[in-house]
């Protein structure tokens, strides 16, 4: 969502990092072109008036004029002031002392709230929570079926004592303060910790919503009203956001399609107008898109530094500890890593989710965008059917590969010969870069890692280089050339004394010795090694 704003951003400290000093023109074109793309990614005009001023008065300060590297304390105080507008520090939901914990969601229609509700559901019963869904938005067509389905599927109940209506042509005849009084009574009855209250929404901003919307917050007194936000609206957010503020007085934000390709700008400035702080995120349409709001880490992603934080995370929610420890063993050993292991790799990173998500959370993705978006996500599906496709044997022993084999695989994969030649090429690459780790104790071409030594089993220092076969060969030649040399040396030596001093041959020199060369009996083969 923030790619076009991240890219402007960057832009403009490219141009600041070539400079060695900062004069106040350059500062104020600084200012002047992240006033712009503020602007364009719709932004709310007070909040970029307030950010700008706050990035021009420090920027001019002793902080900057004083650093070894001006540009990069510039970039500095941008990240800052990004987390500032953001809500500044990060806050979880607030939980009741005696259970159960009411939170209420209040939004437009289209917003994304009962999606939202399973979403959150499902966080909180991955946490250790039992959560409790309450279907109160008896007005829009199907909402209470909508909530079952999505209930059903987040594996949380759903307390819905009326069905709602099924079309617009219907009249709404339930009471969703009933409901909603119901559902908290229901969740202390059946021991339930957390209850979700799904409310109604309109297409735009009325009375009748508002009213409804404080009615049930009177009657269930929840502990957190959550303010469900389309960050695709762009500047009607702020409009919207006040009226729910003084109709409703809600206590936290939650950011949904988040995943857009609109500009964003709601999610600069709600916050900062309404000085209730963002959350949770919505990122996709799967439940398993949802994560807390970092500030910190959202303005480090605008700004291209990456969020490899939100990657960690993630990869020790998905990664399995016993397997990842297989695995290390595996490569320890330098043998035994086989394609139902890379497969097994292939399936843990699915569990990360999107991997174009993945890829962006890395810094200094911002320059491959495209490539990032031209991904396609389909490239693990075909690698894991081409494997499915083997039998066991072929997976263990790739090398019994034939022609018929491999055309066999693509027939049931329904992929290409080529398509099973790439992944065996790219299997096979993947499999020596593990021998070469598991007997230099570190990554390939690195050695070692420091402080490490040998791993288990190399029997090698770490990073002792081991010579090819040829090297080997060659001393072995060498080796054998020496003692021939010496043999040959033994069947000419004279059984009599030592030539005296003077004679450099040892030749007439005494009894028995040849009086010339050609005296000597030398091999016949002789001469060729002589004109070599």
């Amino acid at each position: 969502m923030f790619g076009t704003l991240s890219d402007r951003l960057t832009s403009t400290f490219k141009n600041l990092r070539s400079k060695g000093r900062l004069t106040e023109s350059d500062i104020d074109g600084t200012v002047r072109q992240i006033r712009r793309a503020l602007l364009d990614a719709d932004v709310a005009v007070p909040v970029v008036r307030e950010f700008t001023g706050r990035v021009r008065e420090r920027a001019l300060s002793a902080e900057v004029s004083g650093a070894l590297n001006p540009a990069q304390q510039v970039v500095k105080i941008v990240n800052d002031e990004l987390v500032g507008i953001l809500g500044g520090e990060s806050r979880a939901l607030n939980f009741a002392k005696t259970p159960p914990t009411v939170i209420m969601l209040a939004g437009l229609q289209g917003a994304g709230k009962t999606t939202l509700a399973g979403k959150l559901a499902k966080h909180l019963r991955e946490q250790g929570h039992t959560p409790l869904l309450v279907a109160a938005d008896l007005q829009r067509p199907n909402a209470v079926t909508q909530l079952q389905v999505v209930g059903e599927r987040a594996g949380v109940p759903v307390y819905a004592p009326h069905p709602g209506i099924a079309s617009e042509a219907e009249v709404p005849t339930g009471d969703p303060v009933e409901v909603s009084r119901g559902g908290v009574t229901e969740a202390r009855a059946k021991l339930h910790d957390v209850v979700i209250i799904d409310t109604a929404g309109r297409l735009g901003v009325d009375q009748e919503l508002m009213r409804q919307a404080a009615d049930i917050r009177e009657a269930t007194q929840p502990d957190e009203v959550l303010f469900v936000i389309d960050a695709m609206i762009g500047q009607d957010a702020v409009n919207t956001a006040k009226a729910f503020l003084d109709g409703v007085d809600f206590t936290g934000v939650v950011l949904s399609k988040l995943d857009g390709d609109a500009r964003g700008g709601a999610a600069l400035s709600v916050a900062s107008i309404t000085g209730r702080p963002i959350l949770f995120a919505s990122t996709g349409e799967q439940l398993t898109d949802f994560e807390p709001f970092h500030p910190d880490r959202m303005a480090s992603r605008i700004l291209d530094m990456g969020d490899v934080l939100s990657l960690i995370e993630q990869a020790e929610k998905a990664f399995d500890a016993d397997q990842a420890a297989s695995m290390a063993q595996k490569i320890v050993s330098g043998d035994g890593f086989t394609l139902e292991d890379f497969l097994v790799q292939m399936q843990q990173l699915r569990k990360l989710g999107s991997m174009k998500k993945m890829l962006g959370m890395l810094p200094g993705m911002g320059q491959m965008r495209d490539a990032i978006d031209n991904f396609d996500e389909r490239e693990v599906d075909r690698v894991e059917a081409i494997i499915r496709s083997m039998t066991p044997q072929e997976r263990t022993s790739p090398k019994i590969l034939n022609g018929s084999r491999k055309a066999r695989i693509a027939r049931g994969s329904g992929v290409t010969p080529a398509e099973v030649n790439q992944l065996l090429t790219r299997f096979e690459s993947a499999q020596k870069m593990m021998k070469q780790m598991g007997r230099s104790g570190g990554l390939p071409g690195m050695g070692g890692m420091p402080g490490m030594g040998a791993l288990p089993g190399s029997g090698k220092r770490a990073g002792a280089r081991t010579p090819s076969k040829g090297k080997k060969n060659k001393a072995a030649q060498r080796k054998a050339s020496v003692q021939a040399m010496k043999a040959r040396k033994a069947a000419l030596a004279p059984e009599t004394d030592a030539a005296p001093a003077g004679s450099s041959f040892g030749l007439g020199a005494g009894p028995g010795q040849p009086a010339s060369v050609e005296d000597l009996q030398l091999p016949a083969d002789l001469e060729k090694y002589l004109k070599g």
